[in-house]
């Protein structure tokens, strides 16, 4: 009967954990999961990004045609995006706001940049991407 209880014990004692050495193992092969799965999963993330920049662009130049029609002219750069939100010049045509909930900054917290006359069109409306250095692979523009 004793011995029966010992081995009892001994075998409940071996089967109530995990020993080092499994988990050294789970956790390399969780390491090496990390390491495949990560860098995937952030492109992906980059790439959700620039595509809400992209719609948020499209919901401003929107915003920025209907402002034209109504008061004739595109807001000015000193105006800026600002125009859609607040009558900027006390006008009787503004018919605002164009936005309903203010003008949004980019995915990477920035401000989005808004240039009129723009070089490459009636007005310049972009993001400097991810880096937000002007210039680089990543910017996000109205006429790209």
């Amino acid at each position: 009967m004793v011995k029966d209880l010992i081995k009892e014990r001994r075998t409940e004692k071996s089967e109530a954990g995990w020993t080092l050495m499994e988990l050294i193992v789970v956790l390399v092969i969780l390491g090496m999961l990390a390491a495949v799965v990560g860098p995937k999963v952030y492109d992906n993330l980059m790439k959700g990004k620039d595509q809400i920049a992209r719609i948020q662009l499209s919901e401003l130049e929107s915003a920025l045609q209907i402002y034209a029609f109504d008061t004739g002219r595109f807001p000015t750069t000193a105006e800026g995006l600002q125009a859609l939100v607040q009558n900027p010049t006390g006008s009787d045509s503004w018919k605002g706001p164009y936005l309903k909930k203010g003008v949004p900054t980019d995915p990477w917290d920035r401000v989005y940049g808004y240039k009129m006359p723009g070089d490459h069109s009636d007005y310049d409306l972009y993001s400097f991407g991810a880096d937000g250095v002007e210039g680089t692979d990543d910017d996000i523009a109205s006429w790209k």
